[in-house]
């Protein structure tokens, strides 16, 4: 199939930013639409392309900026949620090697069971997750559940990187982390995604929100997500892409049924099956649950195995 090479900045309904490539150098940003109604690759989505997505687009002949999309590449993998608006996968990213699951300690409340979602879908995905907890600056003795918690997801396998955009705390080794690499950065408002990329990338001055004092929480100020180039930090290190997102308020896993989820969650796969009732147990109160001994015995944190059943029960009620 014809026309050039391109990638998804960002989109909305039926209208792409795409920036074309040929031949290794950047065509330039264009809008584009789907030629057609819909991509048969994307049968089935709430969202037809997502950024990070290369496509293939036939540039207008009387206007270079403008084109339409013929096609999608075959994906590295994809991040999805479940979008229960549509009832359907939404793409939240393509072709990512991170995703970044932002936090806060205080201000809004450090909440380790959205970072289990978040967690559970980048498993899902198989793409590598990263707890970053900002304003780190905030924590206080007063505050020692938020530190546990995160030694808890660094006991279990997960990168956890402390750091403060305001101080600049932690936040040579997240410039490191992202070189060369495509992340996508997830979290709840208020917790400073607009802030991380403005230090990330301080060229594009994003908008910063206030938290609601009513309710101790972020307002939206990214509306649609964009994949973002992020300039290299020092003349050694490369360039890497970064996708911001709109702050998620409620994060439902796709793409599993119930009984699956035990496969996504580090600590407890390895325990998948070997139940007195094998993969038929509930892991509520079965006797000889490998599950519920390891949460006894501590090796599973309680938090976690909250987590698993609440997420369980979601998913059953889909």
């Amino acid at each position: 199939m014809g026309g050039i090479k391109g990638l998804v900045l960002r989109g909305s309904r039926n209208v792409f930013t795409v920036r074309g490539e040929t031949g290794g150098s950047a065509h330039g940003e264009m809008e584009c639409r789907i030629k057609g109604k819909i991509l048969k690759e994307m049968e089935g989505y709430y969202n037809p392309l997502a950024p990070g997505d290369r496509v293939r687009v036939e540039v207008d002949p009387l206007h270079s900026q403008r084109g339409l999309i013929l096609g999608v590449e075959e994906r590295r993998n994809l991040l999805t949620r479940f979008n229960q608006k549509g009832q359907k996968s939404q793409i939240l990213g393509a072709n990512l090697d991170l995703v970044l699951c932002m936090t806060s300690p205080l201000a809004p409340p450090f909440r380790p069971r959205f970072l289990d979602r978040l967690l559970v879908q980048a498993e899902i995905a198989g793409i590598k997750p990263v707890i970053i907890c900002n304003k780190y600056d905030l924590y206080t003795e007063k505050n020692p559940d938020t530190e546990e918690r995160l030694e808890d997801f660094c006991r279990i396998g997960y990168q956890v990187l402390r750091i403060s955009v305001t101080t600049g705390f932690g936040m040579d080794q997240l410039r490191s982390l992202t070189a060369a690499k495509a992340s996508v950065l997830l979290g709840q408002s208020g917790v400073g995604k607009s802030s991380l990329i403005n230090a990330l990338v301080p060229q594009r001055n994003e908008k910063t929100g206030a938290l609601s004092e009513k309710y101790n929480r972020g307002n939206h100020t990214t509306t649609l997500s964009r994949l973002i180039q992020i300039p290299p930090s020092s003349a050694s290190s490369a360039s890497g892409w970064i996708i911001d997102t709109p702050g998620i308020r409620r994060m439902v896993p796709d793409g599993i049924k119930p009984g699956e989820l035990i496969l996504y969650m580090k600590e407890f796969a390895g325990l998948a099956g070997l139940c007195t009732y094998g993969l038929s147990c509930s892991h509520r109160r079965e006797p000889g649950c490998k599950i519920m001994e390891a949460v006894a015995a501590g090796k599973i944190h309680e938090g976690r195995y909250d987590s698993f059943l609440r997420i369980t029960d979601e998913l059953a009620g889909l």
